[in-house]
Formats: structure tokens, sequence, C-alpha cells
């Protein structure tokens, strides 16, 4: 069968997209889009699946399957379809605040058991949706309609969380840099199991310039770090690296230390303790901040051996008799009185 052939129009449906003017959601929508149509794969073969806020219109927005559900709880919906269609490609639109609050359990328990899913954050530091108030990432002292005086709430950081929770694949992108995002993504698609990424996204109405650190042209060559596979970790421009000391990342200047001393970036590091430490250099987008793919290790995915252990079953039972399953373990009989009372 011939691979279909598709431009990024192919990937947009007929639905007005609504989110804000100058919203970095557009960004992400249009690197996904160009993304997908890439892959030469069929449009029938994706299944994006959202929570409640901004980012989770999504669906309503990619010519492909999807469903915008209930709050949080995208992550468990989506483990239903990866379980049972193993054959499709699916992707979990969430945001901080879905992901994190109402849904950080789900995300949490589909990142250790391995779902193969595709897991986009998008990470904007605010409910946007509800028009401004904290959000589990937002920065203490955050001064919101809600929180007047200042968020006393310490924010999470995703990636750390992700870590964690022991996922297989961890990432962090930002909307405005296309090429990296679709980088990202190629190799979270290429994962078998949970891809975690986390995705800074400008909210220029209510939390505008919150990435400038990384995203501003003067500010970012100071502080954005690029992870990649192989290569020593520094940044500004070569004057800055990261070296490992007593466990923890730490910034020096390049010129301070032995070059075999500075920390050569391995992804596919089992152990998640380095990752752990290179995603603890910031905690939200403030000085040095790693981008890029901090972990990607092979593990067994939860679908797969789900259907391995139902095959199995099948194998046992032959056509599959419920009856003879319910009986093939211990069985009570529990009887009430007798009608005379006895």
């Amino acid at each position: 069968m011939t691979a279909p052939s598709y431009t990024r129009k192919d990937f947009q449906t007929d639905q007005e997209v609504r989110w804000c003017p100058g919203c970095g959601d557009y960004t992400i929508l249009a690197s996904v889009q160009q993304f997908l149509a890439g892959l030469g794969r069929s449009r029938e073969e994706f299944v994006f699946i959202s929570g409640i806020g901004c980012s989770s219109r999504f669906p309503y927005y990619m010519n492909t399957y999807g469903m915008h559900s209930i709050h949080g709880r995208a992550p468990a919906i989506a483990s239903g379809v990866a379980a049972t269609r193993p054959d499709l490609s699916v992707w979990v639109i969430t945001g901080d605040g879905d992901g994190l609050s109402i849904g950080g359990n789900h995300l949490i328990h589909a990142l250790r058991r391995n779902v193969n899913l595709k897991i986009l954050l998008f990470n904007n530091q605010i409910y946007g949706l509800t028009k401004g108030q904290y959000s589990p990432t937002s920065e203490v002292g955050k001064s919101t309609k809600s929180s007047p005086f200042g968020s006393i709430d310490y924010p999470f950081n995703p990636v750390s969380l992700a870590l964690g929770a022991e996922a297989s694949f961890v990432a962090r992108t930002v909307d405005m840099d296309r090429n990296h995002t679709q980088m990202v993504l190629k190799s979270a698609y290429e994962h078998k199991g949970a891809a975690f990424v986390e995705i800074y996204q400008n909210c220029n109405v209510f939390n505008d310039k919150a990435f400038i650190q990384v995203t501003g042209k003067e500010e970012r060559v100071h502080n954005r770090v690029d992870l990649e596979q192989g290569k020593p970790v520094v940044f500004d421009e070569g004057a800055k690296a990261v070296v490992m000391r007593g466990g923890e990342a730490v910034v020096v200047d390049s010129s301070s230390v032995d070059p075999k001393a500075i920390l050569v970036h391995d992804e596919t590091r089992e152990n998640p303790s380095v990752a752990y430490a290179l995603s603890r250099l910031s905690h939200g987008p403030y000085g040095p901040t790693p981008l890029g793919i901090f972990r990607r290790v092979a593990r067994s995915t939860y679908d797969a051996e789900i259907n391995a252990q139902m095959e199995g079953a099948r194998n046992d039972m032959g056509d599959g008799d419920v009856s003879q399953l319910i009986r093939s373990h211990g069985t009570w009989e529990v009887k009430g009185p007798s009608p005379n009372g006895g």
C-alpha cells in the first residue's frame, strides 16, 4: 500500500481556532500538524485526547480521531484506547492545571505503567481558560485575582515529577522554537511507551513573557541549555558548563574546569538520577534552563503486557468461556434464610 502524502493543511479542520491572538498554542498546533504530515501515516491512525483547559481544545483542530474528555482524566481515557487499539498512535493534550492538579494522579500512573501514550503538557504557569488564577506550576508569590497577596503554594517542576514517576521518556521544549519542538515530537513518537513532553507555552493575556529568559533574543543565549545526546552540556556560547558534584548538577565557568569534568549528556542512562539533577538546574524558566530530551530508556509497555496476558488467557481458556473463567478458582454459594425462618 502506498503511504499517504499529506501537507499540514490535511490535518487542519473546518473549526475556527479559538485561542487568544498571539497565544503560544497556535505555534504548537502548527508544529504538531506539520510533524504528522511528514510521517506518511494515515490520519485515521492518530487519536488526540484532551482534558479541560485552553490546550484541551486541540482535538477540535486536528483532522484525526479525537475526544475532548473531562477535567484531568485524559490519561485514563487514553490508556484505554492504547490498551485496546495498539495499532493507533495515541496522544494526550493537557495543561499545567489540567494535568498536574486534578489530573496529577492519572498522569503519574500512566507514566509509571509506561502506557504507549505521547503526553504533551502545555505549561503556561497559569489557569488561562478560567481567567488567570495561579496554577500548580506558578511561582511562589504569584499575584492573581484569586491570590492578590501572592501565591504561597510551592510549584511542581513537571520534568522532575515525570522522572520521579519513572517515565521512560521525558523531554522539554518551547512553543516558539518549531524546529526544536518537531525534533522532540519525532523522538517521542518513535519511543515505545509513555513519552512525556513539557512545552513552555506563552499565555500573552494572563502570564505574558513568563519564559522570556529562554525565548528572549538577548536572554536565551545566557540561559538556554540545549541537551544533545553524547555531547558536553555547555551553553552561553561555550562560556558556561554543567558538572556533577555530590550528585547535583552545577553550573561553572567552562574555563575553570578540566574539559573531561564537564557532564556529557546521555539520555539513555538507565538510572534517572543524573537526568533528575539536570531537571533541578532551574525551577521554572529562571536562569540556566535545560531543553531537550532528559531521559529515553527502553521498557516493556503496559498495553503490550496486558495484551500478552489476554492472549495467554485465551490460549488457556480456549474461546474464552466467561462462566469457566469465573469458576476457575474457589467459589462459594451464599444462602439466605429459608422461607420458614429456619
